[in-house]
C-alpha cells in the first residue's frame, strides 16, 4: 500500500517564466521611463503652482473647449481626468486580461497569493483612513489611499539604481494589476452618482458591438477608434466614470495566438498603446492633477486634519501592514514556501514600495470630493506627502539589500553558452547541457595546451628531479 502523497508545495515569488520574464523586461522598461517622465510632470506642476506662474497654471487647466451638445465641453484638467486616462486603463484592462489568460494570474493557486497581498494592501489603508476619521472627518475619502502607482514605483526603482530580482518585480506588477482592478470597481461602484440610462444603455451596446467586431476578427484601426471614441463619449454622458470604457475594451481584446500569429492582438496593441499611456496620458494627467500649493499651513494640515492625515497613514503605514501580512498569511495557509533566494524583509521593502499611490490616487481624491474642492486639493497634498515617505523608506530598505538583489539577478541573467536566453531557464533542457559540455571540454583543451607548451612532457622528469 502506498503512502498517501503530500500536496504539492507552491513557491512564494518564484521566478517567472521565459515567455513571463521577457514580457515583464518589455513592460518595466516602457513603465520605468513612463514613470520618470510621470515624476518630471509632478515635480513641474509643482513648481507651477507654487510660484509666479500658479494663475498662468490655473488658467491653463481651466481652459475649455469642446461640444456642449454631446455634455463634451470640459476644461484641459477633465479632458486629461476623464480622456487621457481612459488610455492609461485600456492597457491597464488588456495587461489585466493577459494575467489572467496566460500570466501570473492564470493558475488560481498562484494568483491566490499576489490576490491576497493585494486585496489585504488596499482593505488595511482603507482602514487605517476610516479609524482616523470616525466622527471627526469625511468618509468619503477612504478609498485614496488603497491604490498603488507602478509607474512612479518603478521610477523610484530606476533613479536609486536598484538591483531588485525578477520575481520581486514581478511581484510588484501583479500586486499593482490587481491593485488597478478593484480601483476600477471601487471607481465604478462608489464614485458613480445620477446614472443616464439610455447613455448606459448605448455605451454598453457598443462595447457588445467592439466584442462580436473583435470575435469575427475585424481587423483596421479605421473601424475600432471611431467606435472607441463613440463607446467613451457615451460612457462620459452616462454618469459611469469615462475610464471605465477603457478597462472594458482592454478585457475585451484576444490575448492568446492562433497558428501562424507571433504576438496575439491584444499583446500588439498593448505594444503600440503602452508608450502613449506612459509616456503622454499619465504624465500629463499628472501635471494638471498634481499642482497643488505647498506651504507650511498645508504641510501642516496634511498631519493635523483627519482626511489627509488618514490618507498619509494609509499609504505609509497601511499598505505595507496589509501587503506583508495578506503575504504571509497567504502563504502560511496555502503551504507555499517562500523563494529559497529571497526573504520576508525582501516581501516588507516591496510592501513599503507599493505605498507610492499616485496617479489613481489623484484620480479618486477629486472624485471622492468633488463638493469640496479645497479638501480635494489637501487630500492630493497627502498623496504627494504619503507617496514621497514611502519612496524613501523603500529606498532604504532596497538599499540595504542591494548586493544580496545584485547576485540574485547577475544569477537570473548568466547566459554562459551566449544563445541569448539565461541558462536558469534552460536546466531541463539537453541541449543546453551538451552545449556546455561542448564550451568545458573546448576550455579544458585549452588549458591542457598551455600547460604543455609551458611544461613539455619530456621535460618533466627532469623539472621533478
Amino acid at each position: 500500500m502506498t503512502a498517501p502523497q503530500r500536496p504539492q508545495q507552491s513557491q512564494f515569488l518564484r521566478r517567472p517564466s521565459l515567455k513571463e520574464s521577457k514580457f515583464l523586461t518589455e513592460a518595466l522598461r516602457t513603465e520605468t521611463v513612463g514613470g520618470l517622465i510621470l515624476l518630471a510632470a509632478a515635480v513641474i506642476a509643482l513648481v507651477f503652482a507654487n510660484s509666479a506662474l500658479s494663475g498662468t497654471y490655473e488658467d491653463i487647466k481651466g481652459f475649455t473647449f469642446g461640444p456642449s451638445a454631446l455634455d463634451l465641453r470640459l476644461d484641459l484638467a477633465h479632458w486629461a481626468k476623464d480622456g487621457l486616462l481612459t488610455i492609461f486603463f485600456f492597457v491597464v484592462g488588456v495587461e489585466l486580461k493577459r494575467e489572467l489568460v496566460d500570466g501570473e494570474l492564470k493558475d488560481p493557486r498562484a494568483a491566490a497569493l499576489p490576490i491576497v497581498a493585494a486585496l489585504c494592501g488596499m482593505a488595511t489603508p482603507a482602514l487605517f483612513y476610516v479609524a482616523v476619521n470616525a466622527g471627526r472627518g469625511d468618509l468619503g475619502g477612504w478609498a485614496i489611499p488603497t491604490a498603488t502607482d507602478i509607474a512612479f514605483a518603478l521610477a523610484v526603482l530606476a533613479v536609486i539604481g536598484s538591483n531588485l530580482p525578477s520575481a520581486l518585480r514581478a511581484f510588484l506588477l501583479t500586486l499593482a494589476v490587481v491593485d488597478d482592478l478593484f480601483a476600477i470597481l471601487i471607481i465604478a461602484i462608489f464614485y458613480t452618482s445620477g446614472i443616464n440610462l439610455v447613455a448606459l444603455g448605448s455605451a454598453l451596446a457598443g462595447l457588445v458591438l467592439f466584442w462580436f467586431l473583435q470575435r469575427r476578427d475585424v481587423r483596421g484601426w479605421y473601424v475600432y477608434l471611431p467606435l472607441a471614441l463613440v463607446i467613451w463619449a457615451l460612457m462620459h454622458a452616462s454618469g459611469v466614470h469615462a475610464t471605465i470604457a477603457g478597462v472594458a475594451m482592454g478585457l475585451m481584446l484576444r490575448v492568446t495566438t492562433r497558428p501562424g500569429e507571433e504576438v496575439s492582438p491584444g499583446e500588439r496593441i498593448e505594444h503600440q498603446m503602452r508608450p502613449l499611456s506612459a509616456g503622454l496620458a499619465v504624465p500629463v494627467f499628472a501635471f494638471f492633477a498634481a499642482g497643488v500649493a505647498v506651504n507650511a499651513d498645508s504641510l501642516g494640515g496634511v498631519f493635523t486634519d483627519p482626511e489627509p492625515l488618514g490618507v498619509v497613514l494609509g499609504l505609509v503605514l497601511g499598505k505595507v501592514l496589509g501587503i506583508s501580512l495578506g503575504s504571509w498569511l497567504a502563504a502560511r495557509f496555502t503551504r507555499a514556501e517562500l523563494n529559497p533566494a529571497l526573504r520576508w524583509p525582501d516581501v516588507f521593502a516591496v510592501a513599503t514600495l507599493a505605498g507610492i499611490g499616485f496617479t489613481v490616487s489623484l484620480l479618486i481624491s477629486e472624485l471622492a470630493f468633488t463638493d469640496d474642492p479645497g479638501l480635494a486639493e489637501e487630500a492630493k497634498a497627502a498623496v504627494l506627502t504619503g507617496s514621497f515617505i514611502a519612496a524613501v523608506l523603500a529606498c532604504v530598505m532596497l538599499k540595504i539589500r542591494d548586493n544580496r538583489y545584485k547576485a540574485i539577478a547577475e544569477e537570473d541573467e548568466r547566459d554562459e553558452d551566449m544563445d541569448g536566453i539565461a541558462d536558469i531557464y534552460q536546466q531541463d533542457d539537453p541541449e543546453y547541457h551538451l552545449r556546455m559540455a561542448a564550451i568545458h571540454e573546448a576550455k579544458a583543451a585549452e588549458h591542457r595546451r598551455r600547460a604543455e607548451m609551458r611544461h613539455p612532457p619530456g621535460e618533466q622528469g627532469d623539472r621533478r628531479a
